[in-house]
């Protein structure tokens, strides 16, 4: 678990960092070659009038299947073919979900794979395949309170699909990990969001939820390889330019950039503390137990 909260003081942006209470656990799926569950929860709640609403929170599973060799129809491969499914449960949005997948999740799947295709060492397993499948049991959503009905067939807007993603892609390390299967490193998921509070200047805030923000100026998601620095996937959207009565001025993506990976070096304690445990419990289960001696008649 991990719950606390910063504030540094920079102008005339404020960086507000925010990391929530995290769980992560490995080999949930016995029937898996790995698995792995992550839940987030906001730290704060918000008030509603409504007796039926609450705030979000994130939940992801995700389970990785293979290597297995592919059909004998299929053309020769040199290195190991990834394929990634992002799923949203019926039961993740307000809104009920269809089964059919539609153009948000087809999305994400496309980020993820761009995420950890970089990170599998696949010269490992030549003609040879690996199902990554992250379920969304929960997912957040932007102001669902005041938006309720207003996104078609329950999709989550885009400030919510980056939250997810950010959890995807560290779940996802977690499951490969727990699979066996070799990378350069671990990869984990960040995300950053500049958002405008009624009164004060912008903020930088880390790992948002974005049912918790009043407006998200721009926000950034970035899947980072810490001890080789690299930045495997980035996704960034939103309106730099702002304008401040007749003046106007412009922001860059780099601070944001920094301030994503920053979160996503945060996702890597949990990640590391999660594989910890998870291993020393294997180690455990796999030493012989010995008998204790009959005590003497």
């Amino acid at each position: 678990m991990l719950h606390s909260v910063r504030a540094l003081v920079r102008e005339p942006i404020i960086i507000l960092i925010i990391e929530d209470a995290v769980v992560l656990k490995t080999g949930l799926t016995p029937s898996a070659s790995g698995s792995a569950y992550i839940e987030i929860q906001p730290t704060s709640t918000i008030q509603s009038k409504s007796l039926t609403y609450q705030t979000s929170s994130l939940k992801l599973t995700c389970t990785v299947h293979g290597p297995r060799p592919l059909q004998r129809s299929a053309p020769f491969s040199p290195q190991l073919l990834l394929s990634t499914r992002v799923k949203f449960a019926p039961f993740a949005a307000r809104q009920r979900r269809g089964y059919i997948p539609d153009a948000s999740e087809r999305d994400l799947a496309a980020h993820l794979e761009t995420a950890l295709r970089s990170v599998l060492i696949g010269e490992r397993w030549p003609k040879s395949g690996v199902d990554v499948i992250v379920t969304v049991l929960e997912g957040e959503e932007d102001h669902p309170h005041e938006n309720f009905g207003q996104h078609r067939n329950g999709r989550t807007s885009s400030w919510g699909s980056m939250s997810i993603l950010s959890g995807c892609i560290t779940v996802a390390s977690a499951a490969i990990t727990d699979a066996g299967i070799d990378c350069v490193d671990l990869v984990t998921g960040g995300v950053a969001a500049i958002v405008r509070q009624p009164s004060g200047p912008l903020q930088f805030v880390l790992d948002p939820s974005p049912s918790d923000q009043e407006e998200i100026i721009a926000a950034c998601v970035i899947g980072y390889l810490q001890s080789r620095d690299e930045i495997t996937e980035l996704w960034a959207k939103g309106n730099m330019v702002q304008t401040n009565g007749k003046a106007s001025h412009s922001l860059t993506f780099e601070p944001l950039i920094d301030q994503a990976v920053e979160a996503a070096m945060t996702a890597r304690l949990v990640l590391i503390e999660a594989l910890q445990e998870a291993t020393e419990s294997k180690i455990q289960s796999k030493q012989p137990q010995i008998p204790e001696k009959a005590s003497a008649m």
